[in-house]
């Protein structure tokens, strides 16, 4: 790959290497220039232009960020699709991350221009929690760097995988010394319970016992034979000593005794044993508060089925030191939590009158034995947006009919005579709370395929000006089109048939034009005549569509 200032009669092909603003036009950096953006720069002003210009053993950037991810993502784990060089593995599950710090450093090392940033080893994870990301510095890689990046991965273990949590039935031992106040056990219990509950796993029997090693030996001995795994034991006292209370019941009950303490503040004062094939923890105090602790990471590790013993324990101590750590800001503003996969639905709209294929309802033609309608849904299904809507309008009962059997919600709008603004003021409004997004999408476009709705979705991003998505092909504007939540109530507000035109044109500032790379995002079947061109191409060809388009939502 070159970097270099190129005249424009040889800048098609390049890649633009720096954002250009200019009278009428606007290129973002990273951009594959087409004979009309070099026509539009031409008539813009300038001579020349900076560019990558890409040999023949380069891999484009969203290619080898992509096969990187592929390789590195293992269990429970899901990739995102790449965008500007970068793709995100994403937790799948709640559960507790596992991964190889040696073979992330070791690939680090390939080259300066791959990047893998991961979550610490062992963290917990929620579900579409991120857990890396790959990142190309430059535009492209050579194949021998992604080549050799992807054989590293493949050759070790684990890969970046996530160990779900097991629906457990603790059991608890809650010990009493004279004076041992009643709300203080139940305070003990509570937040057992809560942590438990947490994890995906719950509390089963609890005994309330003597803090001494005979009444303690009959607890744990009782709760093994109820068949409790694992078994927690919350004293009155801490556990100073091999030979304090807990563990001396431990060993009285024909258990073990793995470990005593932690190198994790707090959490210092944690003991782990075995009884049986099941795991006894002895209860530092500090569990009591809601603060994470090392009981905390050892729970977690065990109800997620990971080995946990002596030399687990002490590996904790980087990192150990919890006190007086403040975990990390939620996000309050409204914005999306850009550590997680962004919450995208997809609205279809299939309410509209075909007014232009004459007496037939195109949303119900048959395409290859599927109604069309059929098709558009089944892509949205087949994507990463959640829930999947569907606006209905015209033939309400015959478009519901078609679509039986799929997981999607219906919403009915009464007004679709009215306009298309309002089939898309009716999805929006029926979209469930604590969204990020929602893609737009039209029934009558089923050349449109999953991963071009996933394209859109992995180049949103709010907070680096990437708000509205718009589909493109060779420089010109399609559909799907993804909008922040931010613009919910605006969409909700627009009239008429005019579609989305003036919020993206309010909001230039916050688009992205996504290049799809295929034509079909520009193709809707609006009349017999498009109908049947589709109907007559070859299979995976991509049918001619009508020249008038409509004005929703890109437009």
């Amino acid at each position: 790959m070159k970097f270099r200032t190129v005249p424009l009669s040889e800048a098609e092909g390049a890649i633009l290497a720096h954002s250009v603003v200019l009278p009428g036009v606007t290129f973002k950096k990273g951009r594959r220039l087409i004979a009309a953006d070099v026509a539009a720069l031409k008539e813009a002003g300038p001579s020349d232009v900076m560019v990558a210009q890409l040999g023949p053993d380069d891999v484009p950037e969203d290619e080898a960020a992509g096969r990187i991810a592929r390789a590195a993502a293992g269990t429970n784990v899901q990739v995102g699709a790449a965008f500007t060089g970068r793709a995100n593995l994403y937790a799948t599950t709640p559960g507790i991350a596992t991964l190889s710090p040696e073979s992330i450093i070791a690939l680090n090392s390939i080259d300066e221009g791959l990047t893998l940033a991961t979550v610490p080893p062992f963290e917990r994870v929620a579900a579409r929690q991120m857990l890396a990301t790959v990142k190309i510095i430059p535009f492209a890689l050579p194949e021998r760097v992604v080549a050799g990046a992807e054989a590293l991965l493949r050759a070790n273990d684990p890969k970046i995988s996530v160990a779900a949590f097991r629906a457990a039935t603790a059991g608890l031992v809650l010990t009493a010394l004279p004076g041992t106040k009643p709300s203080v056990l139940e305070k003990r219990r509570q937040s057992v319970a809560i942590r438990l509950a947490a994890n995906g796993s719950s509390l089963g029997p609890v005994v309330t016992c003597d803090h001494t090693i005979e009444a303690v030996a009959r607890a744990i001995t009782s709760l093994r034979t109820a068949g409790t795994d694992p078994i927690l034991v919350f004293g009155a006292s801490a556990i100073v000593d091999r030979d304090d209370v807990i563990p001396a019941a431990v060993k009285a009950a024909g258990g073990e005794v793995v470990h005593v303490g932690m190198p994790v503040d707090p959490g210092n004062l944690l003991m782990l044993g075995r009884l049986g094939g099941a795991d006894v923890i002895g209860v530092p105090s500090c569990a009591a508060s809601p603060k994470v602790n090392g009981f905390d990471w050892v729970l977690q590790r065990l109800l997620a089925g990971l080995k946990v013993g002596r030399r687990e324990i002490i590996a904790m101590a980087p990192g150990g030191l919890l006190k007086e750590i403040a975990t990390r800001p939620q996000p309050r503003d409204g914005t999306p939590d850009d550590r997680a996969e962004p919450r995208i639905a997809a609205v279809v709209l299939a309410a509209g009158r075909s007014t232009r294929m004459g007496p037939r309802n195109k949303l119900l033609e048959d395409l290859g034995g599927v109604p069309m309608v059929r098709h558009a849904v089944l892509t949205a299904l087949a994507s990463r947006a959640r829930p999947v809507l569907v606006v209905t309008g015209h033939q309400q009962a015959e478009v519901a009919a078609a679509l039986s059997g799929l997981d999607v919600q219906l919403t009915h709008n009464p007004h679709y005579a009215e306009g298309l603004s309002t089939s898309l003021a009716a999805g929006i409004a029926a979209l469930p709370p604590n969204l990020d997004g929602a893609l737009i999408a039209l029934g009558d476009m089923p050349g449109v395929r999953p991963e071009h709705l996933d394209r859109l979705i992995a180049s949103f991003a709010p907070k680096e000006g990437r708000a509205i998505c718009i589909a493109m092909h060779e420089g010109k504007r399609g559909n799907p089109v993804l909008f922040a939540a931010a613009f919910f109530p605006e969409l909700t507000a627009i009239a008429g048939d005019t579609g989305a035109r003036h919020i993206i044109g309010q909001h230039q500032e916050l688009i992205a034009e996504i290049e799809i790379g295929s034509p079909a995002v520009l193709m809707d079947v609006d009349t017999p005549e498009a109908l049947a061109k589709l109907r007559s191409d070859q299979p995976g060809t991509i049918p001619v569509g009508s020249s008038t388009r409509r004005d929703l939502p890109s437009k």
